[in-house]
């Protein structure tokens, strides 16, 4: 049997506005990946999974601190729909 953890219909929107916050925040500071990766202790591609709105990667509450840390934001900022005027700095794939 497989330990894949499940994600609820629910709860995807947080994970999507994780995704694009994470990604807004980084861009908006003008991190690369790599940066925000090694400042967060995650890796590379971890973060670059978090960061995909249309690929659900879950983490852990300590990782989500650990990145809202390295952005000097608050983990609930990561967690709220993210602002519309701002997401035309985003490129989604």
């Amino acid at each position: 049997m497989s330990k894949a953890k499940l994600i609820k219909d629910i709860n995807k929107p947080f994970y999507q506005n994780i995704a694009l916050n994470t990604m807004l925040y980084r861009k908006c500071q003008r991190l690369t990946q790599n940066d925000l990766a090694e400042m967060a202790g995650i890796s590379k591609s971890f973060l670059a999974a978090i960061e995909s709105p249309g690929n659900i990667k879950p983490c852990s509450l300590e990782t989500l601190f650990d990145i809202a840390r390295a952005l000097h934001c608050d983990p609930g900022q990561l967690l709220v729909s993210p602002d519309a005027s701002k997401l035309s700095l985003i490129e989604l794939p």
